[in-house]
């Protein structure tokens, strides 16, 4: 049975995915980033796979579990109320482990995942080095995630890492392949230039995510162009982890050039930052329960 509260997200997710406006799901990796992501007006949230094994201090090579995955998804959807949009890399096997991985992100509080061509263990997408599974193998993985899941609202987004592989036309295919098995949404990624970026929507028969990642293979593009070609869904999974890791390397080399730790005067304060996961939730507890 569904839990209640986890297919309120995924319907609200369905619900902003029908609009007609694209969707803007900031890549996030723990409780802290999504509560930032959500207090700063977002709709949606994507649990991004690569700042995930950040997280853990390992590089987005298939490193990481389904569970480990997966218990990281909780933990955030945990923390906010916003649906959330997870990584599922290539379903962490065949359509056995494919229908065991829809299950549990489904269990877990997750709204919608992503299920990718690649063999595993996988690489970012925007690595070199890729290898794919064949469409057929990539289909009956679609088919397998679609029969797993409880909730029709719970979205299955079909990515295709073909374009780097096998080429723009057979990533394209590959796409139609999955919605044509029922997909929700097919996830082109890392088309090379504008021009491809330009005609996914128009040749992929069905709604359509862009991966907007800093510094990869893909040309930087603004969200109102997106809208405009007519994407649905937008993920940027290195958003707050380029900023955070050019923020934290920074302020570390500052500290030990100098000796001197930064300013109080240009931080937040303590209780301020407290306040920001949820502390006067938290403190109104501490007297609720007291006649």
């Amino acid at each position: 049975m569904s839990d209640p509260v986890a297919s309120s997200r995924s319907k609200r997710l369905r619900q902003l995915l029908d609009s007609g406006q694209l969707t803007v799901a900031p890549g996030v990796y723990d409780g802290l980033t999504a509560r930032l992501a959500e207090q700063a007006g977002f709709s949606a949230l994507y649990m991004t796979g690569a700042g995930t094994s950040a997280s853990f201090g390992l590089p987005d090579y298939g490193l990481l579990t389904m569970t480990e995955m997966v218990a990281n998804a909780a933990r955030i959807v945990a923390c906010t109320t916003l649906p959330l949009i997870a990584d599922a890399d290539t379903g962490y096997g065949n359509e056995l482990n494919v229908t065991r991985t829809v299950r549990a992100y489904e269990q877990a509080g997750v709204s919608a995942i992503h299920i990718e061509d690649q063999v595993a263990p996988k690489r970012c997408g925007h690595l070199d080095g890729k290898e794919l599974i064949s469409t057929a193998e990539f289909v009956a993985k679609i088919r397998a995630a679609l029969a797993a899941r409880h909730d029709p609202d719970f979205t299955i987004i079909a990515r295709t890492d073909a374009n780097g592989v096998l080429g723009f036309d057979e990533a394209i295919a590959r796409a139609n392949s999955a919605l044509a098995a029922g997909a929700d949404i097919a996830f082109v990624e890392a088309p090379s230039d504008l021009e491809q970026i330009a005609a996914v929507p128009k040749r992929v028969n069905g709604p359509c995510l862009f991966n907007i990642v800093r510094g990869g293979k893909s040309p930087d593009t603004a969200l109102r162009d997106l809208q405009k070609l007519g994407y649905t869904l937008a993920i940027l999974p290195s958003v707050l982890l380029a900023s955070v890791m050019q923020t934290c390397e920074s302020t570390l080399k500052d500290l030990r050039a100098t000796g001197v730790p930064p300013a109080s005067s240009t931080a937040l304060s303590a209780r301020e930052r407290f306040r920001r996961m949820g502390a006067d939730d938290w403190d109104a507890l501490r007297t609720q329960f007291i006649d």
